[in-house]
């Protein structure tokens, strides 16, 4: 390539700005004026010679640059990939602490690279769904909703606190255009607080949700079929057109949350609290059971 180049300037000049043939030369009249036409065809030559100097060391710089970027580029992206595999080695810890210390990794990696995010959300989803399964359907499988309701469970945070701190990761996500509805299907997530969470289009279906403290949660979308709700706290929660077929919202507080166009068929409502609740365009059948008062 260096011989090429070297090649080019020294040939180049001739060819763009050719010499004055022997013929052209005594055709001029007088020697001094001879010389001086040489003289001025040699600088032509050379100034073009320099302005191909010139572009030739511009784009050498610019291609020093590119490759520069390049690798710059690949020892970021190893960076990053060596921080992605740490944090998900620290998923798999059997120490609490370390577990939460990887949530936040991956929290963290999610806002400073928002591309892998939907890859990051799907791993914490699938970390929960692992943590806490509740199994509804399987021969060994739990009793769905249970026949009572246990006053004494703690809260998810003192009974999983990884599995709370990766639910507030992904409730209070900025959602990617590309990333999947999460999957939450069949999880115990009984007295889960998710205050604010941003969970629209979620797939909630056969969860255990009861006591669970969903103020002001954004479920919007979301399916919720056959899943269990009894005495949650969702005032202010938004399930405009939420899936709540065959739900158990028994003694559910649903004061001023939006239930607009929500499917209530096979819902039970029975002791919920409906009070500023917005129920306009809310599918229901003979099979909803609506809270004692509102009935009559």
């Amino acid at each position: 390539m260096l011989l090429l180049v070297l090649a080019a300037v020294v040939w180049l000049p001739r060819v763009v700005y050719p010499p004055l043939t022997a013929r052209e030369l005594r055709a001029v009249a007088g020697g001094e004026k001879r010389v001086e036409l040489q003289q001025a065809q040699a600088q032509v030559q050379n100034d073009f010679r320099g302005q191909l100097l010139q572009g030739l060391a511009g784009a050498v710089v610019t291609a020093g640059a590119l490759a520069g970027w390049q690798q710059l580029r690949l020892a970021r992206e190893g960076q990053v990939a060596d921080r992605f595999g740490k944090a998900i080695e620290h998923l798999g810890s059997s120490t609490c602490d370390v577990r939460l210390g990887g949530i936040y990794a991956l929290e963290r990696l999610a806002k400073a690279y928002p591309a892998d995010q939907p890859h990051i959300t799907y791993l914490l989803g699938a970390f929960v769904r692992e943590r806490v399964p509740w199994p509804v359907g399987l021969p060994n499988g739990p009793e769905h909703p249970t026949r009572d309701m246990d006053g004494q469970l703690p809260w998810l945070s003192s009974r999983h606190p990884d599995v709370q701190t990766a639910m507030w990761v992904l409730g209070r996500r900025s959602v990617h255009p590309s990333e999947q509805p999460l999957y939450l299907s069949r999880l115990d997530l009984r007295r889960a607080n998710l205050t604010g969470a941003r969970l629209d289009k979620a797939n909630f279906r056969h969860a255990n949700l009861a006591s669970a403290w969903l103020v002001d949660a954004v479920l919007a979308d979301s399916r919720l079929v056959n899943a269990d709700l009894r005495q949650a706290n969702l005032q202010g929660a938004t399930l405009a057109r939420a899936d709540l077929r065959d739900a158990h919202l028994q003694g559910a507080d649903l004061q001023c949350a939006n239930l607009r166009g929500a499917d209530l068929r096979g819902t039970n409502l029975d002791g919920a609290l409906l009070d500023g609740a917005d129920l306009s365009d809310a599918d229901h059948d003979g099979t909803t059971v609506w809270p004692r008062q509102a009935a009559s």
